[in-house]
């Protein structure tokens, strides 16, 4: 939830599963109910686990869901390492069919991370996919240990830009669910498997 104070600033939510719950590979969705209006900026993102022993962008980022509030139909999808950060981020974005807005329904976001490739989707549809031999040249692919799962609502910020008197509050970003499902084995029929950590 974000709001306004009264001393006119804003205040929002981070939950982050850093020291208690990582993965290496495999489905990572939920399934969430997005925010609209300037300023907002809702992510589900997961971080490497070494961000304190090597420091960003060398421990990786995994932008599962990154949205902006002044563009409420569209959603972006992200990695960060070295030499591809922060505006240099490779990424790509998709859009909602017929001018809907993420904020009107219920939408699942996942990325599908193996040891070769990470794969962006919407509602189950991929809409980006990345791999090592994709990357800059002279950069290394960082995606290869345990990262931990964010989910926040931030309020602002050079991306999004400021709220502005068109930017309603409270806003709620709403999580039905995240789920993290590991890789099956080969043998399996199925390509994945719900995992219990």
């Amino acid at each position: 939830c974000a709001m306004r104070t009264p001393a006119g600033g804003y205040t929002s939510a981070r939950l982050k599963t850093q020291g208690k719950f990582s993965v290496t590979y495999g489905r990572i969705e939920a399934r969430m109910k997005l925010t609209r209006g300037q300023g907002m900026w809702p992510a589900f993102w997961m971080l490497g686990n070494n961000l304190s022993e090597v420091g960003w962008p060398t421990c990786g980022e995994i932008d599962i869901m990154e949205q902006l509030g002044h563009d409420p139909g569209r959603v972006h999808g992200t990695i960060h390492g070295p030499g591809y950060s922060g505006a240099g981020g490779l990424t790509e974005s998709t859009v909602l069919k017929d001018g809907a807005a993420l904020s009107d329904a219920y939408h699942v976001y996942a990325v599908d991370w193996s040891p070769e490739k990470i794969e962006w989707s919407l509602d189950g549809a991929v809409y980006f996919s990345r791999t090592a031999a994709q990357l800059p040249a002279g950069t290394k692919w960082v995606f290869d240990g345990p990262a931990f799962i964010l989910v926040n609502l931030a309020v602002g910020g050079d991306w999004p830009g400021k709220p502005d008197a068109t930017t309603t509050f409270p806003q709620t970003l709403l999580v039905d669910y995240v789920r993290i499902y590991a890789r099956s084995p080969k043998t399996d029929t199925t390509p994945w498997a719900h995992s219990t950590p």
